[in-house]
């Protein structure tokens, strides 16, 4: 079995060879951005995708092995370009499944907040979310990440966790109120006359 670099190398010669490219990664791609855009918006991000990889697939980097961070680049991208549709699928959207395993009483509770988050992430700067979503919902290492958005993996790093504590702070699930933080620690509380 060839590898994605051999193939796309074996597609300057042989363009139908990028078919086979696109039978191993367009699944991934396709949940990707399902996943950001709904399912419609995903079609055109996933043909958008393959499009701009094969008419740049001269510029592919041969000594990288899998061509799949350097597709969810593009589409990242292509996603982009679907901004409005992006903000209503977030806003809008609420998964069925996870609803339905939670009692008839709490679901209102649980839509609400599932809601709340989608906001939350819809409000993300669209770096943060871009290095957020590819990590989370693509499942992408820090490194495959950064690949991805052509960037350093410490600039990933910090995306990603600017993107986790902004979402803790707007969902109220951040640090309680009450606790004092020091240089990232909690400071003691008293007991009595001692303090822990």
């Amino acid at each position: 079995m060839s590898t994605d670099s051999e193939l796309i190398r074996l597609s300057l010669d042989q363009p139908s060879a990028f078919g086979e490219l696109y039978a191993r990664h367009a699944r991934a791609v396709y949940r990707y951005a399902a996943s950001r855009v709904g399912a419609e918006g995903a079609e055109d991000v996933l043909s958008n995708t393959f499009l701009a990889a094969f008419e740049r697939r001269k510029r592919f980097d041969t000594t990288v092995a899998s061509a799949l961070p350097w597709l969810l680049g593009f589409a990242t991208i292509a996603i982009r370009q679907h901004r409005r549709q992006e903000h209503r699928h977030l806003s809008e959207s609420v998964d069925e499944d996870a609803l339905a395993l939670v009692g008839v009483d709490d679901v209102a509770q649980h839509a609400a907040a599932l809601i709340e988050v989608m906001r939350a992430v819809a409000r993300l700067s669209p770096r943060d979310r871009d290095a957020l979503l590819l990590h989370t919902s693509a499942d992408l290492s820090y490194e495959d990440v950064a690949a991805a958005l052509h960037v350093p993996v410490g600039t990933v790093r910090s995306r990603i966790n600017r993107a986790r504590t902004q979402l803790r702070t707007a969902t109220g699930r951040g640090a309680a109120p009450e606790q004092e933080r020091t240089n990232g620690r909690t400071a003691t509380a008293p007991i009595g006359d001692c303090h822990v």
